[in-house]
């Protein structure tokens, strides 16, 4: 399993339930790298997507505590045991975890690639990513070129995790 998120210099990931800041590359990456794949999420990520829709040419499974929870064109489940069921049904190279910063927690323990957007600035986050840097049972495996939009300084960097 897969996760991809981008991250500030404080591995903040989000403030008020949105996106730190908009990086059309970022966009355009993620859209590339997800396209054709199946996404896991949380209830609030999906809300955050435009009209509150999947996103095309992508299966979506919502993880949610929310048993009332309605949503079009996506699949729910309530708690791990059910996810892993159903995530037996892919190849584990085609799912990538999308957010919020609980699914982030929950998963990343399963996940063996993270593909990390560092954005070289600071913002007031209320969510964040665990610093992978940190953490030993991950290694940095691929470091993106310095790119720069509308003034902000990024880098599309590959994680992966090491046997220990």
């Amino acid at each position: 399993m897969n996760l991809i998120v981008a991250v500030d210099e404080n591995w903040g990931i989000g403030k008020d339930g949105d996106l730190l800041c908009r990086i059309s590359a970022d966009m355009k990456m993620f859209r590339q790298t997800t396209t054709g794949h199946t996404l896991v999420l949380g209830r609030k990520t999906l809300e955050s997507f435009p009209n509150k829709k999947p996103l095309p040419n992508r299966e979506h499974i919502v993880l949610t505590t929310n048993k009332t929870y309605d949503a079009q064109g996506v699949t729910l489940c309530n708690d791990l045991p059910q996810l892993f069921t159903l995530l037996k049904a892919y190849e584990s190279d085609d799912i990538f975890v999308i957010g919020g910063g609980s699914v982030y927690e929950q998963l990343l323990p399963y996940c063996n690639k993270a593909y990390i957007t560092k954005i070289h600035a600071a913002f007031a986050a209320d969510t964040f990513f665990p610093n992978l840097d940190n953490l030993p049972q991950w290694k940095r495996t691929e470091i993106g070129e310095i790119q720069e939009e509308n003034g902000l300084r990024f880098a599309f960097d590959i994680y992966t995790r090491i046997s220990e």
